[in-house]
């Protein structure tokens, strides 16, 4: 390890997300290139960094930053570049230099206790001699902090968050309550503010940790889709992490859930915790879906099954009675759900719901969970469909932490009715800000398939709804959206039933035997980028879509998308590319946006249109990389173009390949996915059934036949632990409802 020092010359790239900066340092009057993880960096700051030399093939030698810290220069050529930065007002290098030639290596005593001598120089007023002195004495603040809390061993970059939130007041935080940083500071989570108090000399036994322990533990819920623990797992896990006795955790339960910060109720006879807001909204959701339920609505005069009769013959099609059931039920209810597989006829009844509600003078607005189930809705129906978090006008909190949604109980949404597709991704904390917003006499039609797997977010909201009782029903199993030659939707039924499926690969329901697992890689390439495509006419990347059950492995997520890359879009001249992490980006590549941005702009190329907002899981093409502009281009399916900065390429992924989870709510011509060994409670039925109703035309599925059969016994993922079903019975029988 090297240690240099330098001041901060410019920034050249910055991931806001992780820190990764890259940034030219002044060292000893040479320009070096730094890259590494630096949580604040800016112009003119004056840092000591331990690291090591790289060459970089592209860029030459380069400095990696394993650690750094702030400092003060103390040689006069120091002091002068340090001045000369612009890290004061009204300073540039000629005055710099002038305060040096005059004070010398005294110039940052002058600084900090004599400041007023500055007028002494030619060129600074009493305008630009305020303005040094406010900066300075503010930046001396943050120095000196920042010094002392990195004598406690505490990194620079995490110096600069706390100084950032707490101010003049880190230092007493820091050695009162350190856990106290895990609710106030993004980022900061249970381990980083133990690894902190640790260095402050905490110890392990404290009460503020074994509270702090405590609440981390029971977040585990937002990782496993729960909304609450038993207290026997929340005591083994916490003490797991704590590695604390039993008894020293069973003591501060109490105290947590005095302070209100989690819940403890009985379900099914067990104790229970909650974390407060789910607690808080999967009671609401309860409460409102019984109230609804229960509620009576005004039913238009009018002979509905005419109504019917109208619009198949409109259409030319023929309803079976579960459909025309379903439709009726939509105009008599306020509240239902219409569940069903693949090809059973669910966009048919919302087209006719829709068209009914039209005739009857009924507003009726359509959503989805993701922006793709919401464009696919719209395709199919020809009626405008939006997601819920634009349905609901999505509002930015001051930090960005928590969406916020304008559309509340004090201002409703203004619709007859609301039909929601793909019900079964909805998680129980969207589900409230849904219902939250739905004013009496609005119907909620939910629609979706509750066999599908669940929402990536805690609660199986869809299922519990169901289960209930509560609620009216409608479930399809006619399945309709098939030729003769169709297997897909006749053996994704077969599977959701616990069947073997009819295999034959002369249809459009394939399954190859492939138990090698290095040829099953091999395989993958050759049929996305030969076979299908000569044989059938797909296009590798606009038509095919490979979809895995793992993001590591060989045939992974993330290898996958790299051998993708490397066979459908390789490096060639005149196609610019950038390395972001381990992954390489290049014009051409198929990429997904990864996240909700609601700020970002895009212009529209079919309808010349322009407006903010782009959502996780839209799918597009990388269509031009800017070293000059520092920024990349990518035109989305739907025709929409958005301009990134460079710093906001932790937005997007590479798509030739995406898990289960993320192909919900999308259809794709063809779907290619790997079947092989893992993990009993991940690789199931569920999920198998989920991947193989993403396809339309044509589903191959390549490996293991018995890892197959497995998959198709394996009934159930591990059951999430909700109480929304319990809770919706409980309301029902209260007589003060």
């Amino acid at each position: 390890m090297e240690t240099i020092k330098g001041t901060v010359e410019h920034i050249v790239f910055r991931n806001s997300s992780n820190g990764y900066t890259v940034a030219h340092f002044d060292i000893d009057g040479d320009l070096v290139t730094v890259v590494g993880n630096f949580d604040e960096l800016n112009h003119g700051e004056y840092l000591k960094l331990t690291g090591y030399w790289t060459e970089h093939k592209n860029y030459g030698d380069q400095f990696t930053m394993e650690t750094y810290a702030m400092e003060i220069p103390t040689s006069a050529e120091g002091i002068t570049r340090y001045l000369a930065s612009g890290i004061l007002p009204g300073i540039g290098e000629k005055t710099a230099k002038a305060i040096v030639e005059r004070f010398g290596e005294e110039t940052l005593d002058i600084l900090d206790n004599h400041p007023d001598r500055l007028s002494e120089i030619k060129g600074i007023g009493k305008k630009t001699l305020e303005g040094i002195k406010e900066v300075y004495y503010e930046q001396r603040e943050v120095r000196q902090i920042m010094i002392q809390i990195q004598d406690y061993g505490i990194s620079a970059s995490w110096a600069m968050k706390l100084y950032k939130t707490y101010k003049s007041d880190t230092i007493s935080v820091l050695l009162n309550n350190p856990y106290q940083m895990i609710e106030d500071i993004r980022g900061i989570g249970f381990k980083i503010a133990d690894q902190i108090a640790s260095q402050l000399g905490f110890e392990r036994s404290s009460p503020g940790r074994i509270l702090a322990g405590i609440n981390y533990s029971l977040g585990e819920c937002y990782n496993r889709g729960n909304t609450f623990m038993t207290e026997n797992e929340l005591v083994k896990t916490s003490c797991k992490i704590l590695g604390v006795d039993e008894d020293e955790v069973v003591n501060q339960l109490g105290e947590l859930v005095l302070l209100g910060r989690i819940i403890q109720e009985e379900v099914n006879d067990q104790r229970v915790y909650y974390p407060r807001n789910l607690y808080e909204a999967e009671d609401n959701v309860a409460l409102i879906m019984a109230r609804i339920s229960q509620s009576k609505y005004k039913i238009p005069d009018v002979n509905i099954d005419k109504k019917i009769e109208e619009y198949e013959k409109d259409m030319s099609i023929i309803l079976d009675n579960k459909q025309r059931e379903a439709i009726a039920a939509a105009v008599e209810n306020g509240v239902i759900v219409i569940t069903g597989g693949p090809g059973t006829g669910k966009t048919t009844i919302i087209n006719g719901i829709v068209r009914i509600f039209k005739d009857l003078g009924l507003k009726t607005v359509l959503s989805a969970p993701t922006g793709r189930a919401a464009k696919r809705i719209t395709e199919t129906t020809g009626h405008e469909a939006k997601t819920i978090h634009r349905l609901l006008e999505y509002e930015y909190s001051e930090n960005d932490d928590f969406p916020s949604f304008s559309k509340d109980e004090s201002d409703p949404l203004e619709a007859d009715a609301i039909i929601v597709d793909e019900s079964s991704m909805i998680d129980i904390v969207l589900m409230n800000s849904l219902l939250m917003a739905i004013q009496p006499g609005t119907r909620l039609i939910m629609v979706g398939d509750a066999d599908q797997l669940p929402s990536v977010g805690p609660g199986n909201v869809l299922k519990d709804i169901i289960e209930s009782g509560a609620i009216k029903v409608l479930s399809l199993e006619r399945i309709y959206r098939q030729s003769e030659e169709s297997m897909i939707s006749v053996n994704a039924f077969e599977i959701n039933q616990g069947n073997m499926p009819d295999i034959n690969n002369d249809s459009d329901f394939l399954f190859l035997n492939k138990n090698d697992g290095d040829k099953l890689l091999r395989d993958i390439l050759k049929i996305v980028t030969e076979n299908l495509p000569i044989a059938k006419g797909f296009d590798s990347i606009q038509d095919i879509q490979v979809i895995s059950p793992m993001k590591n492995g060989k045939v992974g997520v993330i290898n996958l998308n790299k051998e993708l890359q490397a066979v459908l879009n390789p490096a060639r001249d005149n196609c610019a590319q950038r390395e972001f992490g381990t992954v390489i980006y290049r014009e051409g590549d198929k990429v997904m946006q990864i996240k909700n941005n609601y700020r970002l702009k895009w212009e529209d190329t079919i309808g010349f249109e322009q407006g903010e907002g782009i959502y996780n899981g839209d799918i597009g093409t990388l269509e031009e990389i800017s070293d000059r502009n520092k920024s990349f281009t990518i035109l989305f399916n739907d025709g929409k173009r958005i301009v990134y900065d460079f710093d906001q390429m932790d937005e997007i992924t590479h798509a030739y390949a995406m898990t289960v989870h993320k192909s919900q709510g999308s259809e794709f011509p063809v779907v290619v996915m790997p079947i092989v060994g893992g993990p009993p409670l991940f690789l199931n039925r569920k999920l198998l059934y989920t991947a193989v109703t993403r396809a339309k035309k044509m589903l191959v599925l390549m490996g293991n036949q018995y890892v197959f059969r497995q998959m198709i016994k394996s009934a159930e993922s591990q059951d999430r632990q909700t109480a929304l079903r319990e809770r919706i019975v409980n309301y029902l029988n209260n007589p003060m409802l």
